[in-house]
């Protein structure tokens, strides 16, 4: 018998694409998981859905709506793949461009819940914004998977949330109005 993970998973604060963006990114969950491979499309969780995490670690502190008050939605792209991991199995995953309005409401969380032990990839210094594609592709795959995800997404910015997956509880944060 498993004995049970002492560590609690961390809590998250992640940003949400516009419906159409939300829609393509499913696509390719959904064709790779029509061919047999690793996908978020299997995972049916009112949870999971398309996001850039923001931060993420255990014992994340409550940020206010003001905070996030004058924030207005902003363009996104979605490019190139990339891969996290090492082994057999690899997380496959859609990188994000960086733009100076996604950089700026990074910094503005980062300041709201202070410093802090952040997960990996999430750290200052360390962030590395994508959105996930497969979190455990065959690295034999690859290449199959490569070729069902095709050119950019071009996205906009719509909402916040904190995702607590101790209590599988998600907040709204702010829905960020049109600029």
């Amino acid at each position: 018998m498993r004995e049970p993970d002492p560590r609690p998973s961390p809590s998250s604060i992640e940003l949400l694409l516009d419906p159409a963006a939300d829609a393509a990114v499913r696509a390719e969950w959904d064709a790779l998981a029509a061919r047999g491979m690793s996908s978020l499309a299997g995972h049916t969780s009112t949870s999971n859905r398309p996001h850039i995490t923001l931060v993420a670690r255990v014992g994340l502190p409550p940020v206010g709506s003001d905070v996030l008050a004058d924030i207005p939605s902003f363009p996104i792209t979605l490019s190139s793949p990339l891969l996290f991991g090492n082994g057999e199995r690899r997380v496959l995953a859609r990188s994000i461009v960086p733009t100076p309005e996604l950089i700026r409401l990074r910094e503005t969380i980062l300041a709201a819940v202070g410093p802090g032990e952040d997960a990996p990839h999430t750290a200052p210094g360390e962030w590395m914004p994508h959105v996930a594609l497969a979190r455990r592709l065959r690295v034999a795959d690859l290449t199959r998977a490569l070729d069902l995800v095709d050119g950019d997404v071009h996205a906009h910015a719509r909402s916040v949330r904190h995702w607590d997956p101790a209590t599988a509880e998600i907040t709204t944060l702010a829905e960020l109005p049109r600029s």
